[in-house]
């Protein structure tokens, strides 16, 4: 039914990237203000073209990626939203399109081509920004990826970008001192005596980061008097009562609802309660401890949500508003079903092909939190309407279903 409505040319040539020093004078001012430090490590000899891996916490990372690479030219890939009514200005300065988390043999082909004429590939693998200030779960395939292009693996690992705009607030905290460190893994030459699998234990071991651990270390005050606004977004389930989608969250405060359960959020990051046990005084370990519940539901085979929803679709540019539908999210994976311009419609993610998924906090003021599923002609933002939820919740599911179905494999 979705035929009619046109589609990103998602195997159109690359262009090189224009506008070089535009880019670079776009970024300077942030990479100023934020009084950023770059450190290159192995890199002494190693020029174009070679795969360029970066870590995802806010758009910050691509305007240090710019002083990383400088002078010399980048493509990009870049989620398929980025290209929302500017696809044009995308294709010209050398973007490559991508939907999240599918299997993409034409993506593989273009990244060919970018280091066949000797450009650098770059990639932000975690494909969405870090929830918590952690590193998300990466694609198995790098290994394999790197093997193919036979160019040098260069990874960029950037610190302070979640503690000055994390991804369930926005809002600019004047961070300064942020840092980044810029390493070649292997050479051409190193490459090809090491497997894929020893290249992906590799870039895992060097995509291991705690934002929240850096910034006490580096005694970094955040004063911003919104500072644990949107924090119940990550944060969804209270560690007094266990009480899921009742946390809210004001100014420095955190608390549950249900139980009356308060958390301070302090300049340097940590939670403590303003009565009795302080349960985790580092958001990441909170996350974690969400996760291991998630975890415990799949485990027994209980995992189970459903809910009325809002949907919209990106075929190509532009949002298509499908109206109501519902969203089940079980042990089988994510299904979709509704009924659009007279047709139903039902499509599926098996559990078992999808190692992670991409949420929204508040999605461009909409309709709130979302979901955006994908295949690899069409994209969903899915909003669940007229119930508690977490799309956090979503995330965590979907990565321990995964691995719950293959063994423990990851990516």
């Amino acid at each position: 039914m979705f035929d009619k409505y046109k589609r990103f040319d998602m195997s159109r040539k690359i262009m090189r990237m224009h506008l070089r020093p535009l880019i670079w004078l776009l970024s300077l001012p942030d990479l100023i203000k934020h009084k950023n430090h770059l450190e290159k490590i192995g890199m002494d000899g190693i020029k174009p073209p070679y795969l360029l891996l970066c870590n995802h916490n806010a758009f910050m990372d691509f305007k240090v990626a710019t002083k990383a690479t400088w002078p010399h030219r980048v493509n990009y890939v870049v989620a398929i939203d980025g290209f929302l009514k500017r696809e044009w200005l995308l294709r010209f300065i050398g973007c490559i399109c991508k939907r999240k988390f599918t299997r993409d043999a034409a993506l593989v082909k273009q990244l060919k081509a970018v280091t066949q004429r000797g450009d650098i590939a770059a990639i932000y693998p975690e494909a969405r920004y870090s929830l918590c200030g952690t590193n998300a779960v990466l694609p198995a395939s790098l290994g394999k990826l790197a093997k193919y292009l036979k160019v040098p693996v260069v990874t960029l690992v950037c610190h302070g970008h979640h503690i000055n705009s994390p991804f369930w607030n926005l809002h600019d905290r004047n961070v300064k001192g942020t840092q980044a460190t810029m390493k070649c893994l292997y050479t051409t030459e190193q490459l090809e005596k090491a497997t894929a699998d020893e290249i992906y234990k590799r870039i895992n071991e060097e995509f291991v980061y705690d934002e929240y651990r850096w910034q006490e270390e580096n005694n970094i005050h955040v004063t911003y008097g919104g500072r644990a606004e949107g924090l119940h977004k990550v944060l969804y389930q209270c560690p007094n009562c266990s009480t899921e989608y009742k946390m809210k969250t004001h100014g420095t405060v955190l608390e549950c609802t249900h139980c009356g359960k308060i958390w301070n959020f302090d300049e340097l990051g940590r939670l403590s309660a303003t009565d009795g046990k302080t349960e985790f005084s580092h958001i990441p370990d909170w996350y974690e401890w969400e996760r291991s519940n998630v975890k415990k539901e799949v485990e027994a085979g209980t995992y189970s949500f459903e809910c009325n929803a809002h949907v919209d679709m990106m075929p190509k540019d532009r949002y298509i508003h499908m109206g109501k539908a519902k969203l089940v999210h079980d042990m089988s994976g994510f299904r979709l079903t509704g009924c659009f311009e007279g047709e139903s419609y039902d499509i599926k993610w098996p559990a078992s092909e999808l190692y992670s998924c991409h949420i929204e906090y508040e999605y461009l003021g909409k309709f709130g939190d979302c979901v955006d599923l994908n295949t690899l002609d069409n994209t969903y933002y899915i909003y669940p309407e007229d119930c508690d939820f977490s799309v956090t919740k979503f995330a965590l599911a979907t990565e321990e279903l995964y691995q719950h179905n293959n063994n423990g494999s990851v990516g």
